[in-house]
């Protein structure tokens, strides 16, 4: 008995450490994107160029979803069970913000193949007007597979589920193993389509390169790295789809929650984290920016 009391402290304990990680990650994470999302805003050169409100849309978008993944993940360890109706809103936001960001930076590598490839349109078609326009069509786009789940869902549940007390989770809106297969299709469509858009870029943006001499080579070449960075997000967002059907194999309980935590890490936080401040760094104009309002609250601190 005192063996397996000790087993369940342990259990216990460990659930509270890897918690606390999450916790302390998502905090320094926050704090980064709030930190970029501040250097957008504090300058009015950002507001009128594409590129940069494209990225400031990916910031928002994905600091929406820490916040919003962080409460689940403690209601989750907690035990802690919601309206299903609350779940429903939540869960919409975090449904939408999660295919806002890839569409977003398919965006972006238009963007950069429209600049490279048709320099003297660019104005043009990148004008803050157009800009403001797709960001709509973006929400739009990200909303389908939104509509679709959750059609499927209001028409198969009855009124009384929805004053029902769950743990809030996406998988609580599939009745049917088929809904989940459904939306994970759905999902699987989108992402192709999105890599389709980004390697045809690619290969444009590659005949350009070959082609361009001097300054105008710099300047592919760096557009064909930030290509590579979106096709790289990209594809640890389409990892991100699959890690349901990973851990649903699994029937250990103990080696699911492992699985769920490590898959939660690697391909939910750092991906929504590390890139926004790798495109951040990577961009002169916007590094500088950063580097200056970093420094400044540095210099704040340390005269207080």
């Amino acid at each position: 008995m005192a063996a397996n009391n000790s087993v369940v402290s342990g259990d216990f304990l460990l659930r509270k450490v890897k918690l606390i990680v999450v916790q302390v990650l998502i905090l320094i994470f926050f704090c980064i994107n709030v930190l970029l999302i501040l250097t957008f805003f504090k300058n009015k050169c950002f507001h009128v160029t594409t590129r940069y409100m494209l990225f400031a849309l990916t910031l928002l978008s994905d600091s929406l979803l820490l916040f919003l993944s962080d409460i689940l993940v403690i209601f989750f360890n907690f035990n802690i069970t919601i309206h299903v109706w609350l779940c429903v809103i939540i869960s919409v936001l975090v449904l939408l913000y999660t295919t806002v960001t890839p569409v977003t930076l398919t965006a972006m590598t238009l963007e950069r193949y429209v600049a490279i490839c048709m320099p003297l349109r660019h104005g043009e078609l990148c004008s803050t007007r157009r800009t403001v326009y797709c960001i709509l069509i973006i929400h739009g786009l990200s909303s389908v597979p939104c509509i679709v789940i959750f059609s499927i869902f209001f028409a198969s549940a009855s009124f009384s589920f929805y004053n029902q007390y769950h743990t809030c989770a996406v998988e609580m809106f599939s009745f049917e193993m088929w809904q989940s297969l459904l939306r994970s299709v759905i999902y699987q469509i989108q992402c192709l389509i999105m890599f389709c858009i980004i390697v045809v870029s690619y290969v444009k943006i590659l005949k350009v390169a070959k082609a361009a001499s001097g300054e105008d080579k710099k300047l592919t070449t760096k557009g064909l790295k930030t290509v590579v960075l979106h096709g790289f997000q990209l594809l640890l967002c389409l990892i991100q789809l699959w890690c349901p059907f990973i851990e649903v194999a699994v029937f250990n309980f103990s080696v699911y929650e492992n699985i769920k935590y490590m898959n939660y890490l690697l391909f939910y936080l750092a991906p929504k984290c590390l890139s926004p401040l790798i495109y951040g760094i990577r961009d002169e104009c916007f590094f500088m920016a950063l580097k200056k309002y970093a420094s400044l609250g540095l210099f704040k601190l340390n005269n207080i």
